[in-house]
């Protein structure tokens, strides 16, 4: 038998984790190279399918690909200052030369980088599927007060209030 209400938490842990992600869109996808350094790069994310899968357009060429090839174990971190989120999600990635779901995921402004759009030389796609994800969500999402927060927590030696914290399995 299943407890409902683990099965509840569970799933509300992961639409909060969907919505954190939406919300801050922008990451910073890590790889590790050849002789075992992490690299971290901006990217943009297309789409959040939480089923925990993440995509992102980018070049057959680029390091990244090359880095995924070699170890597929990647991480991608978010944060989004306006609501003191933070979010780390661990996962395999793989390139996927899928053109359908490429026309499904392109928008307007990825002309920026691709600039012949769908049709730019070498575009491929790069699907992150998530195993697990931590995040942090600010006690307030107001500066002001989680600043005044720290720093009375600064004056008296209390702990202050960071805050909620789940790793949650996706």
């Amino acid at each position: 038998m299943t407890d409902t209400r683990q099965d509840s938490t569970e799933q509300d842990r992961r639409e909060k984790v969907k919505q954190m992600i939406a919300d801050a869109r922008i990451c910073m996808l890590t790889t590790m190279t050849a002789d075992g350094k992490h690299v971290s790069r901006p990217m943009a994310l297309q789409d959040v399918e939480f089923d925990g899968d993440l995509w992102f357009f980018t070049y057959a060429d680029a390091d990244l690909v090359t880095e995924i090839g070699l170890n597929p174990q990647v991480n991608v971190a978010f944060s989004d200052q306006k609501q003191n989120n933070w979010i780390s999600i661990s996962g395999a990635a793989v390139r996927t030369d899928d053109p359908a779901k490429a026309r499904e995921l392109w928008s307007a402004p990825l002309k920026a980088w691709f600039p012949d759009g769908l049709e730019t030389p070498g575009l491929t796609l790069v699907k992150v599927e998530a195993d697990t994800a931590e995040y942090w969500a600010a006690a307030h999402s107001s500066k002001v007060v989680t600043m005044l927060g720290y720093a009375k927590a600064a004056v008296t030696g209390k702990t202050p209030d960071a805050g909620e914290n789940e790793t949650v399995r996706l």
